[in-house]
């Protein structure tokens, strides 16, 4: 690569590269720090010169000369090669360079694109959103216009009757002038026709009394209206003023009050004490005019008795000082007043401040009222647009969860058999696989990684167990294979609240919002039952005689039937029903059917489950104001774990136990593969799980499952199978989940759904 030399390189004249030393006299030794080339650069004439560049000595057979002159030919072709290989180095650097920022650009447009993708996304849901509330406005609109169009014609009906009303007066009063002109032409024929007067005059006076009669009718009716308009009004008001006051309005009322009537006391202090100085004022000018007078008669005996002179000026003084006590109280008089009037003022503002804060009381009651219907509304749009999302989102969802790594795992195997993409479109969502040196990748709804707690995974599932509040069939099942943490992920561990599982904090969810529900009228009834499928066998946990349900030469006491009605509803026969008021009663039922469930032991994990645990509650809910009436049923199951005989190492009992729970999986895995390919028949009645799940799998219910895995590089082979299962599941396509309205009867006991 030879071109013109890059800015900010000093380029060396080529006599130096050539080895020789004709400087200028300013010109100093370049500097060759970092470089073995310095800051030399070759040109393309540079270049040329240096390989056309011919030998010359003085002595063609002086090998000697030839052989420095060839050496230092070799240098300098060594430098220039050199300097190449920097400049190459260099064009590399800046080749990097330019793709890593062009990737990083990609990257960031990328990044827009979604943004900008989901901002559309938002934009056309609050389009739609306001469509609908467009919608709704024009269904208010027709509804005020009909309103308003049935005023208007109540009020043409009232003025047709005020006209026809006023039509009779008109022809009464027409009547009544002809008979006024037919009596002025009777009164000139008087004299020959009294008779006919008198009867004339009669039949006058009897349409004056009807005239009357009709103006005071329409008088009274006028007086009517006007009162009914008053009583209606007053009703109203009536009715805005004695809606219920909140409790601080009563709180705020009886401290201004209290405040009022110490002012009121203070007042009447002041004034007791303002007539107090009033007493002693006039007490004192009695006295000082009742000195005066001895003064005066002093004074006339003074003339009489000049030894008296000094007694009388004693007197004086003792009047000055009177005097001055008069004017100290003519200005504790001022005072009282004053403080009388700034006592008034005080008690008018506080009558303000009273108006005030009863007027603000007002407001803040009619906001309340204000923000419990916006609540209500909310609360309705809330749980529509969370059922559209559900339903949007897929009736079979699919999350994936991966266990920690745990203390007793073995350690033999060194490698990571998972990792997580950090990409934005799958962030979450993908994870990775490598099995005997071959990478799978899968897609899921939802991946959790080791260190996400119970808290996290719940968060991700609440919403789903609201829809059984709002009148939804739910199922949420956990599969994988034995030790991948299926029973900690639905239960948790006893006695650590933090780890508390799925099924413990869904109760606690649904009881919460039941208590929060109350206030907006709902009213909730819940039922509870607990089974397992043990060897393809149903068994009641609940039951308080559990040795009927055990095995008695190979026969249990009783035979549990799975029956499904033409609404997609399951019953069990002989399941024992629990009625639920509380989520301690469930977490006691839930602690005595653990005691009941069977567990063993394997070589895989210490206590493993062995049957396949389905926790069920039925919620039924009256709205008693909306009469609305709602019927949900949550589904919790934690499956039994896959297991290979080869690792289990499962003799005897625990022979027959793996084998049948292995054929309900696989009868589990026919059913979803049936579903995928959308086949005519489905297996469901292979196994008892498939047939108590079939409204699950194939029905209308919202329906999740988590699948499990172990992160032991041993255990590569099953987590595989398990994500290729789920993988299956997530693509299935069931019925469109719908809402249960019916009415319960009085015989409505628990169904699945």
């Amino acid at each position: 690569m030879i071109g013109t030399p890059n800015n900010g390189r000093l380029r060396l004249a080529f006599s130096l590269v050539n080895g020789s030393q004709d400087l200028g006299p300013d010109s100093t030794p370049v500097s060759h720090a970092g470089s073995e080339c310095g800051a030399i650069e070759f040109t393309r004439e540079d270049v040329e010169a240096l390989v056309s560049e011919k030998m010359k000595s003085k002595n063609k057979f002086n090998y000697k000369e030839r052989c420095e002159n060839m050496m230092e030919y070799i240098k300098r072709l060594r430098l220039c090669i050199r300097w190449f290989q920097e400049l190459e180095g260099e064009y590399a650097f800046e080749q990097e360079k330019l793709r890593s920022a062009l990737e990083l650009t990609e990257r960031r447009c990328y990044e827009m694109e979604m943004a900008l993708k989901n901002k559309d996304e938002e934009m056309n849901l609050i389009i739609l959103e306001l469509r609908n509330s467009l919608a709704s406005l024009q269904e208010q609109l027709v509804k005020v216009e009909s309103e308003k169009k049935a005023a208007m014609d109540s009020l043409v009906k009232e003025k047709e009757a005020r006209d026809s009303i006023e039509r009779s007066k008109a022809s009464l009063s027409e009547e009544l002038d002809k008979v006024r002109a037919e009596l002025d032409s009777a009164n000139q024929r008087i004299a020959s026709i009294n008779d006919m007067y008198k009867l004339l005059q009669e039949y006058n006076s009897s349409l004056q009394i009807y005239n009357s009669k009709l103006q005071t009718d329409v008088t009274a009716a006028h007086e009517t209206i006007k009162r009914g308009e008053k009583e209606r009004l007053a009703a109203v008001e009536n009715l805005h003023n004695l809606r219920g006051e909140h409790k601080s309005l009563q709180d705020q009322l009886t401290s201004s009050i209290a405040s009022q009537d110490g002012v009121m006391k203070q007042k009447d202090a002041l004034l007791n004490e303002v007539a107090c100085l009033r007493m002693e004022l006039h007490q004192i000018k009695d006295d000082r005019d009742q000195y005066q007078q001895q003064a005066q008669s002093l004074a006339v005996e003074a003339s009489k008795y000049k030894e008296l002179v000094t007694n009388s000026s004693g007197l004086e003084e003792k009047c000055l000082s009177q005097g001055n006590q008069i004017q100290i109280l003519h200005d504790q008089l001022a005072v009282a007043e004053r403080k009388l009037q700034m006592s008034d003022t005080f008690a008018l503002e506080k009558r303000k401040e009273f108006e005030g804060q009863k007027e603000i009381i007002e407001e803040l009651h009619k906001c309340l009222e204000d923000a419990e219907f916006k609540l209500i509304e909310g609360e309705k749009l809330r749980k529509k647009l969370h059922n559209t999302i559900l339903e949007l989102k897929g009736n079979i969802r699919v999350f994936c969860r991966v266990r920690p790594q745990l203390a007793d795992d073995s350690s033999s195997n060194h490698g990571k058999v998972f990792s997580y993409p950090t990409v934005m479109e799958y962030l979450d969502r993908s994870i990775d696989m490598t099995h005997n040196g071959q990478k799978h990748s899968f897609i899921f709804d939802k991946v959790f990684m080791p260190d996400v707690s119970q808290e996290e995974v719940f968060v991700e599932i609440s919403q789903l167990v609201q829809s059984a509040l709002d009148g939804y069939k739910v199922c949420i099942f956990a599969y994988g294979q034995t030790g991948s943490g299926k029973t900690y992920t639905m239960m948790g561990k006893p006695g650590q609240p933090d780890e508390k599982g799925l099924i413990p904090r869904s109760l606690e969810q649904i009881f919460q919002t039941i208590q929060a529900l109350q206030h907006q009228g709902w009213r909730y009834e819940m039922q509870v039952s607990m089974l397992e499928i043990y060897n393809e066998t149903i068994r009641d946990l609940l039951s308080t005689n559990r040795d009927s349900s055990r095995f008695e030469n190979g026969v249990t006491g009783k035979q549990y039937m799975i029956k499904h009605d033409a609404n997609g509803n399951t019953q069990v026969s002989d399941l024992t029903i629990v009625d639920v008021q509380s989520s301690r009663e469930v977490s006691f039922l839930l602690d005595r059917a653990a005691q009941s469930r069977s567990v063993g032991r394997t070589q895989m994990n210490e206590q493993s489950s062995r049957s396949h645990f389905v926790f069920t509650m039925r919620i039924t809910g009256v709205n008693e104001s909306t009469e609305q009436q709602v019927q949900g049923v949550l589904n919790l199951i934690d499956l039994a774990g896959s297991e290979r005989l080869s690792k289990s190492g499962s003799t005897g009992d625990r022979l027959k136990e793996t084998q049948a729970i292995n054929k309900s999986l696989s009868s589990l895995a026919d059913v979803i593969f049936a579903l995928a390919k959308k086949e005519d028949h489905v297996p469901f009645r292979n196994s008892k799980l498939t047939y108590l799940l079939q409204p699950c799998l194939g029905g209308d219910s919202k329906t999740l499952m988590f699948v499990n895995l172990s992160p032991e590089p041993s255990s590569a082979g099953e987590s595989l199978c398990s994500l290729r299962f789920a993988a299956r599941v997530n693509a299935c396509e069931i019925g469109t989940p719908r809402r249960q309205l019916n009415i319960r009867t009085s015989n409505s006991r628990l169904s699945y759904g």
